[in-house]
């Protein structure tokens, strides 16, 4: 028997092994952490070690979160056997790391109450419970105690009122994911309000309701939040971050669980008081109307009545004349009158064109009138602006032509002129004729 061997390969081999530490399924390991090394994004490795061995320990990046580790400490490491990849080397692949010891309990809680202070969680508002709410969210483990504790306080306050359980791991690995997964599925079913409750134990017990996942899920919440966490000594950090404490989880459910003896009191004190203030009210209101003098008020009504009438007839009046008027401006042809000017003074303005040509000096010349000018352009009006051999510039309904004067005659005769070389437009020499004699105008300039 020990001489006969059985082939293998070495990738048959590590299968072999990894199958069997897969039996082994999940396990919980308590040791001293040593090595402790961490790389970006997460992943690390530390070796658990106690008295006789030492183990290698894998922390995914996807787990991280759920494993704070520091050299020295003694922490319970919880997961499964697992080849290293490429080395056929044991391993542990690891879920969740948490201290083992009151100290190191305490030196955790501590580190996370200061992450928390420093969000500035511990010191938030917090939310007021529903004085009714319609629906409320018990998130608790499996023991029948809490649940049965619970129940029998909603029994005696309001028997039948609307409770959902969500019953998740509360101590050990997956509490954390459990306790948070609740929060959010109570949140999805339209909860009101949310009890965590949680039966006593040990600090080690009570650890995941002191992890910094759950006391910032318990602030995200949508709705308020009750812890009710073990006994009232014990104060996990979710007592903290809170929207309220209760020492038990009874005392939760009475807190959001309204007594219904508690609120048909208040209905009833509520109707009482009300009844009260409609019976003075009307006490009052009858007192009044034995006050009121009816003579006076329907007097007081009848001029008030009158009054309105009389406006009422004004207003009838105003909208008659308003219609009248309208009627008078739509009668009326108010663009005759503008016609008429218009033609007016479309017949002014050609009487005033026609005087204008009359006047015209080109329209005079026309009529075989000149206009003579000195040489320095002068208008001659009179005989006596001229003296014999000056030149004169003659203008004709045509052009203009040069003269000199021979001899000037008195006032009493005509000016005789003989013309000398001068260039007309469009002509040579021009000579006056007897029977052509140059008369003198003025220009109307």
């Amino acid at each position: 028997m020990f001489n006969e061997y059985r082939e293998t390969t070495i990738t048959r081999l590590c299968s072999d092994l990894a199958r069997a530490f897969t039996a082994i399924g999940n396990i919980m390991v308590t040791g001293e952490v040593a090595n402790a090394k961490s790389y970006p994004g997460g992943m690390g490795f530390l070796t658990l070690r106690d008295r006789g061995f030492e183990l290698s320990v894998f922390v995914p990046a996807s787990r991280a979160r759920f494993c704070r580790y520091r050299n020295g400490d003694l922490v319970s490491v919880a997961g499964k056997l697992d080849l290293s990849p490429k080395k056929a080397q044991l391993q542990m692949l690891a879920r969740e790391i948490t201290p083992v010891g009151a100290g190191a309990i305490a030196a955790k809680l501590e580190q996370t109450r200061l992450r928390l202070a420093e969000s500035g969680l511990l010191t938030r508002p917090r939310r007021r419970l529903p004085l009714l709410p319609q629906l409320v969210g018990v998130v608790c483990g499996s023991d029948a105690a809490v649940r049965k504790d619970i129940e029998s306080v909603i029994a005696n306050r309001f028997p039948g009122y609307p409770v959902v359980f969500c019953e998740v791991p509360v101590q050990g690995p997956g509490a954390v994911e459990g306790i948070i997964g609740g929060l959010s599925v109570l949140q999805a079913k339209g909860a009101d309000v949310i009890v965590l409750a949680r039966g006593g134990g040990d600090a080690s017990q009570l650890l995941p309701f002191s992890d910094e996942e759950v006391c910032r899920a318990i602030c995200a919440a949508a709705v308020p939040v009750v812890s009710a966490i073990g006994h009232d000594g014990d104060r996990p950090l979710s007592d903290d971050v809170a929207d309220a404490r209760a020492g038990t989880p009874s005392i939760a459910a009475a807190l959001v669980v309204p007594s219904q003896l508690e609120l048909v009191a208040r209905i009833d004190g509520t109707v009482a008081v009300a009844s009260v203030a409609l019976s003075t009210r009307l006490d009052r209101s009858r007192q009044a109307v034995r006050n009121v003098r009816w003579t006076d008020a329907l007097h007081r009504r009848v001029e008030r009545e009158t009054h309105r009438v009389a406006r009422v007839d004004l207003a009838v009046v105003l909208d008659r004349r308003l219609q009248r008027s309208k009627h008078d401006l739509v009668v009326v042809d108010w663009q005759q009158p503008m016609v008429r000017r218009a033609e007016r003074a479309r017949a002014h303005l050609s009487m005033q064109q026609l005087r204008i040509e009359a006047l015209s000096p080109a329209r005079v010349l026309e009529r075989g009138y000149a206009v003579v000018r000195t040489a320095d352009g002068s208008v001659i009006r009179n005989v006596n602006q001229v003296r014999p051999g000056s030149t004169l510039s003659v203008s004709v309904v045509n052009g203009t032509f040069g003269a000199v004067v021979t001899a000037p005659t008195s006032t009493s005769t005509s000016t005789s002129t003989s013309t000398s070389t001068s260039t007309a437009t469009g002509s040579s020499v021009a000579s006056s004729a007897p029977d052509q004699p140059i008369d003198q105008e003025n220009s109307r300039g």
